[in-house]
């Protein structure tokens, strides 16, 4: 896994092995906040900060600590990182700290952080780890934006709705709203979350089959070109 080139790290994180696409790991959170865009924004960042953090420190420490106590000395820095980004969204941005609740304090407790600390940035340098959390940070940000944005729009008939939580009072502007859209309750409730993710992991996997198949066609075309000249 050392050798892995940094090509392939961005392109698992944000694709491949999407963690909530893919591993499916994580999916309380992306469930239970992605009502809106700005919800998932506001909690993909902060799970994006604990992944590069955590990463970056197990990765720094990783040759000091004995294995017999290695996962809960890594639990103790991510609890020790989630901590102090929970206390600086509830100073600088309180409303949306009330909004997502008990799901800050949870990413402790989310398997795509701890499974990154332990198989990856256990086991690589500094740049690898950090290049990893970032893009398995970004990877799920993407999709809880993404969901929370199609629930949003569905449901309400809005997209970006509270974007001043985030962004200051000069984002109100940013929100786009469907004039006379009387919208689809059960695209923000639980069961829209469900409907949603799942169309989205639908359409990931159509686009890896083309993908594959288009492959599979250059390489027999590539092939037979090679019988022919020889």
């Amino acid at each position: 896994m050392a050798d892995t080139g940094y090509r392939t790290i961005v392109t698992d994180g944000l694709w491949h092995n999407n963690q909530a696409l893919v591993a499916l790991l994580g999916l309380c959170p992306l469930l239970a906040v992605t009502n809106t865009a700005i919800n998932g924004l506001g909690l993909g960042l902060a799970t994006t900060a604990v992944l590069v953090s955590s990463n970056t420190t197990v990765s720094l420490i990783r040759n000091l600590v004995r294995p017999e106590v290695r996962l809960p000395v890594f639990v103790m820095v991510i609890a020790s990182f989630v901590t102090a980004i929970e206390l600086g969204m509830n100073a600088y941005f309180h409303e949306l700290h009330k909004i997502l609740g008990i799901f800050i304090p949870l990413i402790v407790t989310n398997c795509a952080i701890i499974g990154r600390a332990e198989a990856f940035a256990s086991k690589n340098n500094l740049q690898r780890s950090i290049v990893d959390g970032l893009s398995i940070g970004i990877g799920f940000t993407l999709v809880l934006v993404t969901l929370g944005g199609m629930r949003e729009l569905v449901g309400q008939g809005t997209l970006f709705d509270q974007a001043h939580l985030m962004f200051g009072e000069a984002a109100k502007g940013m929100t786009l709203k469907i004039e006379d859209f009387p919208g689809m309750l059960i695209a923000i409730l639980p069961p829209g979350a469900f409907i949603g993710l799942g169309l989205l992991i639908m359409v990931k996997n159509l686009i890896d089959k083309r993908v594959a198949a288009r492959t599979a066609m250059k390489i027999e075309t590539s092939e037979g070109a090679a019988g022919v000249t020889s």
